[in-house]
């Protein structure tokens, strides 16, 4: 059975991991697209800047699966274009000064030489981060190490927290740097999380969490999966959307 195709969702982006490159003649034009198997019963679509994506039941058949994408050939080109017309965001150049959110709110990057060090400064009016470098070209690798590091004790704390709430156990987390997945969950190595949430507010932070944690009771997106994210999040479809929202404005560099 075939769901109607899903408009592209940063929450849901698979990375490489678990996917295979496969290639699709849609008339004239051929297209590669990553084809995802899991414990699902349908076949979804979806689309985003790297271009289609498939998730299948693991019992489909490669013609089912290619036989779906043909229905939906229309869809998917239209699709295709919007993504390709749309402007693509400059890099976030890493000077002193620079603006970047964290959890929902700026805060100010200032750049010294020195030993390589950040130090947080909360207390300030500009809420700064320092950053000691050797020299300002390392500002982008420094920076995001000093990211990942907040991410990754904040990441850990919310889990334990909702892991409780779930009635599961609190598994291994890593941090991935994917473009548009946000999250993902594995019952063998744990649950990935993108270290540029961040960015985001507490409570989209929490949201992600939550779905990835959901999925070590249900590995799917179906209702009850659903019902399980309510138990414990039931103002989930709001922050679903601000992660939506927000998406298109996380800072690169």
């Amino acid at each position: 059975m075939l769901s109607p195709p899903e408009l592209p969702r940063a929450c849901a982006q698979p990375e490489a991991c678990g996917e295979t490159l496969r290639t699709i003649a849609l008339g004239e034009h051929t297209v590669n697209y990553l084809l995802r198997r899991a414990r699902r019963r349908t076949i979804g679509l979806s689309i985003d800047h790297r271009g289609l994506r498939v998730g299948a039941p693991n019992g489909a058949s490669l013609h089912e699966v290619e036989a779906s994408i043909l229905q939906h050939r229309e869809w998917i080109r239209r699709k295709l274009d919007e993504w390709q017309a749309r402007p693509h965001p400059e890099p976030l150049r890493i000077v002193d000064g620079v603006q970047i959110p964290l959890l929902g709110n700026p805060i100010t990057v200032r750049l010294a030489i020195g030993a390589r060090r950040c130090v947080w400064n909360p207390q300030t009016p500009e809420r700064a981060l320092t950053l000691c470098l050797h020299s300002p070209a390392e500002a982008p690798l420094q920076l995001e190490k000093a990211l990942r590091e907040r991410a990754g004790a904040l990441f850990v704390e919310r889990l334990g927290h909702y892991a409780s709430r779930l009635g599961v156990a609190l598994p291994r987390l890593s941090l991935s740097s994917a473009r548009t997945r946000w999250g993902s969950c594995s019952l063998r190595s744990g649950i990935r999380l993108n270290w540029r949430l961040i960015h985001f507010p507490l409570p989209v932070i929490d949201y992600v969490a939550v779905h990835e944690l959901a999925h070590l009771r249900e590995m799917n997106h179906s209702a009850r999966f659903w019902s399980i994210v309510a138990q414990v999040y039931p103002d989930y479809p709001n922050a679903r959307q601000a992660l939506q929202l927000g998406a298109t404005h996380c800072p690169h560099w």
